[in-house]
């Protein structure tokens, strides 16, 4: 665990070196430089690999829909075609891998669930953080999420097993708005059959509406996720 917090923590010191040395550049500056990056990922054929060499995902090269049109074609995008949609307000781009069984989470009700995850800086280029790893399994991430009146909220439960991943290495109980954006069009249930499988995301956040050291350092990350509901 020491070993792994530790190649975690390098992460974030080398991203926060690499800031440190571009204190002249702009803020303005910074977001185009996030722009391009994203652009360019999305025309890249990205393969992620693991420490070992081996493939994490194949994003591939992304075919971006409108809002409109995923919601013409009842809120999915198509895997064959590798379609993302494009948040126009946010700037989110979401690919509902699967929509998971069960429900989705209704107004008025409140749920605990476990994610599991892997991170990729686009901006580094590299894969910076996964739970979706032996070593996490004890330790998931798990978010406390309630919906009021149609709005979503979640934040990181810090108190079980000390927290996940996200909050082990970033420190915060907030949880990314990029990571609840899914949560209103996807189910929160648990697998129950062989059929059935658990709710499955890949996104790409800009650092607008990502985790604490992607806000402050101006990066976008690509992230795969799963949802599963926790037993009570």
């Amino acid at each position: 665990m020491k070993k792994y917090l530790y190649i975690c923590l390098t992460i974030l010191l080398a991203g926060m070196w690499m800031t440190s040395c571009n204190d002249d550049e702009t803020y303005a500056e910074k977001k185009e430089k996030e722009r391009k990056a994203i652009n360019s990922f999305l025309e890249r054929d990205v393969c992620i690999l693991g420490e070992e060499g081996d493939t994490v995902c194949k994003v591939g090269k992304i075919n971006v829909i409108s809002e409109q049109q995923f919601y013409e074609q009842d809120s999915v995008t198509n895997l064959e075609r590798n379609e993302y949609v494009l948040f126009g307000s946010t700037g989110i781009y979401m690919q509902i891998v699967r929509k998971g069984p069960g429900e989705k989470l209704a107004s008025g009700q409140a749920k605990r669930i476990i994610c599991r995850f892997f991170e990729f800086n686009i901006l580094g280029d590299s894969l910076q953080l996964r739970s979706d790893v032996n070593y996490w399994h004890t330790n998931p991430d798990i978010l406390d999420v309630e919906n009021t009146l149609g709005t979503i909220t979640a934040s990181f439960n810090k108190d079980y097993n000390g927290g996940g991943a996200m909050y082990m290495v970033y420190k915060s109980t907030s949880v990314p708005t990029g990571w609840i954006t899914p949560l209103s069009y996807i189910n929160l249930g648990r697998q129950k059959n062989p059929d059935e499988r658990i709710a499955k995301v890949r996104l790409i956040l800009p650092h607008s509406v990502g985790q604490t050291d992607a806000t402050t350092n101006v990066y976008p990350c690509f992230y795969e996720l799963t949802y599963q509901e926790m037993r009570d």
